[in-house]
Protein backbone atom coordinates (compact mmCIF):
# COMPACT_ATOMS: atom_id res chain seq x y z
CA UNK A 1 0.00 0.00 0.00
CA UNK A 2 1.33 3.44 -0.94
CA UNK A 3 0.28 7.06 -0.99
CA UNK A 4 -0.83 9.20 1.94
CA UNK A 5 -2.46 7.68 4.98
CA UNK A 6 -6.19 8.33 4.66
CA UNK A 7 -7.79 9.61 7.88
CA UNK A 8 -11.53 9.94 8.55
CA UNK A 9 -12.33 12.79 10.93
CA UNK A 10 -15.75 13.42 12.49
CA UNK A 11 -17.34 16.72 11.52
CA UNK A 12 -17.82 19.28 14.28
CA UNK A 13 -15.98 20.36 17.40
CA UNK A 14 -14.68 16.88 18.18
CA UNK A 15 -13.07 16.54 14.78
CA UNK A 16 -11.53 19.99 15.06
CA UNK A 17 -10.07 19.11 18.47
CA UNK A 18 -8.65 15.84 17.16
CA UNK A 19 -7.22 17.52 14.07
CA UNK A 20 -5.39 19.95 16.37
CA UNK A 21 -3.77 16.92 18.00
CA UNK A 22 -2.67 15.57 14.62
CA UNK A 23 -1.30 18.99 13.71
CA UNK A 24 0.66 19.19 16.96
CA UNK A 25 2.03 15.73 16.25
CA UNK A 26 3.44 16.90 12.93
CA UNK A 27 0.63 15.93 10.58
CA UNK A 28 -0.79 19.35 9.80
CA UNK A 29 -2.27 20.53 6.50
CA UNK A 30 -2.33 24.20 5.41
CA UNK A 31 -5.68 23.65 3.69
CA UNK A 32 -7.30 22.70 6.98
CA UNK A 33 -7.28 26.33 8.14
CA UNK A 34 -9.22 27.50 5.10
CA UNK A 35 -12.84 28.45 5.56
CA UNK A 36 -14.31 26.28 2.82
CA UNK A 37 -16.76 23.47 2.18
CA UNK A 38 -14.05 21.06 1.05
CA UNK A 39 -14.59 17.59 2.41
CA UNK A 40 -10.95 16.52 2.14
CA UNK A 41 -7.47 18.02 2.38
CA UNK A 42 -3.93 16.65 2.52
CA UNK A 43 -0.48 17.64 3.74
CA UNK A 44 1.96 19.42 1.48
CA UNK A 45 4.29 16.41 1.48
CA UNK A 46 1.27 14.09 0.99
CA UNK A 47 1.98 11.98 4.05
CA UNK A 48 -1.64 12.18 5.16
CA UNK A 49 -5.00 12.90 3.55
CA UNK A 50 -7.95 13.86 5.76
CA UNK A 51 -11.64 13.87 5.02
CA UNK A 52 -14.64 14.93 7.08
CA UNK A 53 -17.49 12.49 7.71
CA UNK A 54 -20.56 12.31 9.87
CA UNK A 55 -19.41 11.09 13.33
CA UNK A 56 -21.60 7.98 13.11
CA UNK A 57 -20.03 7.09 9.73
CA UNK A 58 -16.29 7.33 10.39
CA UNK A 59 -16.06 3.72 11.58
CA UNK A 60 -17.80 2.57 8.40
CA UNK A 61 -15.22 4.33 6.22
CA UNK A 62 -12.41 2.70 8.21
CA UNK A 63 -13.97 -0.77 8.31
CA UNK A 64 -14.59 -0.73 4.55
CA UNK A 65 -11.08 0.50 3.74
CA UNK A 66 -11.98 3.94 2.39
CA UNK A 67 -9.87 5.28 5.27
CA UNK A 68 -6.79 3.69 6.82
CA UNK A 69 -7.49 5.16 10.22
CA UNK A 70 -10.16 7.34 11.78
CA UNK A 71 -11.72 8.69 14.92
CA UNK A 72 -14.88 7.21 16.40
CA UNK A 73 -16.61 7.62 19.74
CA UNK A 74 -16.54 4.59 22.01
CA UNK A 75 -20.35 4.67 21.92
CA UNK A 76 -20.27 3.99 18.16
CA UNK A 77 -17.80 1.13 18.61
CA UNK A 78 -19.88 -0.49 21.34
CA UNK A 79 -23.19 -0.05 19.55
CA UNK A 80 -22.17 -1.16 16.06
CA UNK A 81 -19.12 -3.39 16.72
CA UNK A 82 -17.25 -2.51 13.49
CA UNK A 83 -14.47 -4.90 12.47
CA UNK A 84 -11.58 -2.52 13.16
CA UNK A 85 -8.64 -2.22 15.51
CA UNK A 86 -8.99 0.23 18.41
CA UNK A 87 -5.55 1.78 18.83
CA UNK A 88 -5.73 4.75 21.22
CA UNK A 89 -8.00 6.52 23.65
CA UNK A 90 -7.45 10.12 22.57
CA UNK A 91 -8.86 11.50 25.81
CA UNK A 92 -11.19 14.03 24.18
CA UNK A 93 -14.97 14.08 23.88
CA UNK A 94 -15.28 12.55 27.33
CA UNK A 95 -18.75 11.74 28.62
CA UNK A 96 -20.67 8.76 30.03
CA UNK A 97 -23.18 6.26 28.77
CA UNK A 98 -25.75 6.04 31.51
CA UNK A 99 -29.20 4.85 32.43
CA UNK A 100 -31.40 7.63 33.78
CA UNK A 101 -34.91 7.96 35.14
CA UNK A 102 -37.23 10.38 36.88
CA UNK A 103 -36.20 11.23 40.42
CA UNK A 104 -37.22 8.65 43.03
CA UNK A 105 -37.83 5.99 40.36
CA UNK A 106 -37.88 2.43 41.74
CA UNK A 107 -37.47 -0.67 39.59
CA UNK A 108 -39.53 -3.38 41.29
CA UNK A 109 -38.73 -5.98 38.64
CA UNK A 110 -42.36 -7.03 38.20
CA UNK A 111 -42.27 -6.89 34.40
CA UNK A 112 -40.05 -5.89 31.48
CA UNK A 113 -38.27 -2.61 32.09
CA UNK A 114 -39.20 -0.15 29.34
CA UNK A 115 -35.98 1.41 28.02
CA UNK A 116 -35.99 4.30 25.54
CA UNK A 117 -32.68 4.72 23.69
CA UNK A 118 -30.75 5.29 20.50
CA UNK A 119 -28.31 2.62 21.69
CA UNK A 120 -30.34 -0.59 21.60
CA UNK A 121 -27.36 -2.97 21.53
CA UNK A 122 -25.60 -1.28 24.44
CA UNK A 123 -28.82 -1.35 26.47
CA UNK A 124 -29.47 -5.04 25.68
CA UNK A 125 -25.94 -6.05 26.65
CA UNK A 126 -25.97 -4.01 29.84
CA UNK A 127 -29.31 -5.22 31.16
CA UNK A 128 -28.84 -8.71 29.75
CA UNK A 129 -25.67 -9.03 31.79
CA UNK A 130 -27.74 -8.30 34.87
CA UNK A 131 -30.49 -10.71 33.99
CA UNK A 132 -33.04 -7.91 33.63
CA UNK A 133 -35.74 -8.32 31.01
CA UNK A 134 -36.27 -5.14 29.00
CA UNK A 135 -38.54 -3.73 26.31
CA UNK A 136 -36.49 -1.55 23.93
CA UNK A 137 -38.16 1.60 22.61
CA UNK A 138 -35.95 2.94 19.80
CA UNK A 139 -35.97 6.73 19.52
CA UNK A 140 -33.90 9.12 17.45
CA UNK A 141 -33.94 12.26 19.58
CA UNK A 142 -35.20 13.95 22.77
CA UNK A 143 -34.75 10.69 24.65
CA UNK A 144 -35.33 12.49 27.96
CA UNK A 145 -38.95 13.07 27.00
CA UNK A 146 -39.86 9.37 27.08
CA UNK A 147 -40.10 8.87 30.89
CA UNK A 148 -41.74 12.26 31.36
CA UNK A 149 -44.70 11.37 29.14
CA UNK A 150 -44.87 7.78 30.37
CA UNK A 151 -43.46 6.12 27.24
CA UNK A 152 -40.60 4.45 29.12
CA UNK A 153 -39.39 3.73 32.63
CA UNK A 154 -35.76 4.66 31.97
CA UNK A 155 -33.52 5.90 29.19
CA UNK A 156 -30.04 4.85 28.10
CA UNK A 157 -28.13 7.74 26.56
CA UNK A 158 -24.94 9.76 26.58
CA UNK A 159 -24.64 12.12 29.54
CA UNK A 160 -22.16 15.00 29.49
CA UNK A 161 -22.92 17.48 32.26
CA UNK A 162 -26.29 16.02 33.30
CA UNK A 163 -27.87 19.47 33.12
CA UNK A 164 -30.59 18.43 30.66
CA UNK A 165 -31.61 15.58 32.95
CA UNK A 166 -31.76 17.83 36.01
CA UNK A 167 -33.82 20.47 34.21
CA UNK A 168 -36.35 17.78 33.28
CA UNK A 169 -36.63 16.23 36.75
CA UNK A 170 -34.41 13.26 35.99
CA UNK A 171 -31.13 11.84 37.22
CA UNK A 172 -28.60 9.17 36.22
CA UNK A 173 -29.23 5.91 38.06
CA UNK A 174 -26.42 3.77 36.63
CA UNK A 175 -23.25 4.64 34.74
CA UNK A 176 -22.82 2.00 32.04
CA UNK A 177 -19.42 3.01 30.67
CA UNK A 178 -17.14 5.96 30.03
CA UNK A 179 -17.09 7.33 26.49
CA UNK A 180 -14.33 9.18 24.62
CA UNK A 181 -12.88 9.51 21.12
CA UNK A 182 -10.82 6.53 19.96
CA UNK A 183 -8.30 6.17 17.14
CA UNK A 184 -9.25 3.15 15.04
CA UNK A 185 -7.57 1.39 12.10
CA UNK A 186 -8.61 -0.71 9.16
CA UNK A 187 -7.22 -4.21 9.75
CA UNK A 188 -5.64 -4.57 6.31
CA UNK A 189 -4.12 -1.08 6.48
CA UNK A 190 -2.73 -1.79 9.92
CA UNK A 191 -1.00 -4.90 8.59
CA UNK A 192 0.54 -3.33 5.48
CA UNK A 193 1.16 0.17 6.89
CA UNK A 194 2.10 -0.93 10.37
CA UNK A 195 5.27 1.16 10.66
CA UNK A 196 3.58 4.37 9.50
CA UNK A 197 0.52 3.92 11.69
CA UNK A 198 2.62 2.94 14.70
CA UNK A 199 4.76 6.05 14.30
CA UNK A 200 1.63 8.19 14.04
CA UNK A 201 0.27 6.62 17.24
CA UNK A 202 3.53 7.26 19.07
CA UNK A 203 3.51 10.93 18.06
CA UNK A 204 -0.11 11.35 19.09
CA UNK A 205 0.65 9.72 22.44
CA UNK A 206 3.52 12.12 22.96
CA UNK A 207 1.19 15.05 22.25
Amino acid sequence: MSGPIKIALPKGRLGESVYAMFEAAGYGCPDAAEDSRKLFFESADARVRYFWAKPADTAVYVERGAADIGIAGKDILLEHSPDVYELLDLGVGRCRMAAAAKKNFEDYGTGPLRVATKYANIAREYYGGRGREIDIIKLGGSIELAPIVGLSDVIVDIVETGRTLIENGMEPIQVITDISARLIANKVSYRFRHAEITQLCERLTAV
